[in-house]
This record gives C-alpha cells, sequence and structure tokens, in this order.
C-alpha cells in the first residue's frame, strides 16, 4: 500500500462530511471555478474545509483541481464545497465560454492529469 493510499484510508469519507453525500447546492459542474470571498473567521470549520480556503484564496480554482489538491473524490469535495459557499466563506462562478471544452477533451486532460499523480 502505498503511503498516500494508506493516509487517505485514515479518515473515512461520510465522517469528513457529517454522513451526507449530497452538497446542499446543485451548481458544481468539474469546472466550476471557485474563489474564496473574504476573511471571514475560519473557527470551526475542518482541516478540509480550512485547506480549502486557504487553496482559493489565492485565486479561481475548478472544483476538480480542488478535489485533486485534497486527493478527494470530486463528490465528497462537492459537499464541503457546498457547506463553504452556504457560510459565506466562498464564491461560485462558471467558467467562461470560451474555456469551454467538449466533454471528450476535458475527460481526457483529468485522466492525463490523474495518471500523472499516480
Amino acid at each position: 500500500m502505498t503511503p498516500r493510499r494508506s493516509r487517505r484510508a485514515l479518515v473515512r469519507p461520510h465522517v469528513v462530511t457529517g454522513g451526507r453525500a449530497h452538497p446542499t447546492r446543485n451548481v458544481f459542474d468539474l469546472v466550476t471555478l471557485v474563489t474564496a470571498t473574504g476573511d471571514l473567521p475560519r473557527t470551526g470549520l475542518s482541516p478540509e474545509k480550512l485547506r480549502i480556503v486557504e487553496l482559493c484564496r489565492g485565486g479561481a480554482l475548478s472544483v476538480v483541481e480542488i478535489s485533486g489538491h485534497l486527493s478527494l473524490p470530486v463528490g465528497l469535495t462537492k459537499v464541503l464545497l457546498s457547506d463553504l459557499v452556504d457560510s459565506g466563506h466562498l464564491a461560485t462562478r462558471a467558467a467562461a465560454p470560451a474555456a469551454q471544452q467538449s466533454k471528450a477533451r476535458l475527460l481526457q486532460e483529468v485522466l492525463d492529469g490523474l495518471r500523472a499523480r499516480l
């Protein structure tokens, strides 16, 4: 077992989301851009949520990029993101139409990125 996999297995996904499997908002696509909104108090946020806020303070990131940085499944990341949008820590916006690619090309790029990480 690789060190990355054993580290990830320490906390089960349902524990990270408080047992929830679906986000409170259905606004997240793989390429939805997420940014931090400001300096709201971060007390009470889980380590994963704190990491997301820190990542998004540096500029807009897509949902799939955040998921990759956290080494968490996209579905789990969407639940965490929806909580942070609800609390006002994050804002979302759709990717610019000019930047959108065909689904096949996008999926191929995601697959290539995942393979590079393994």
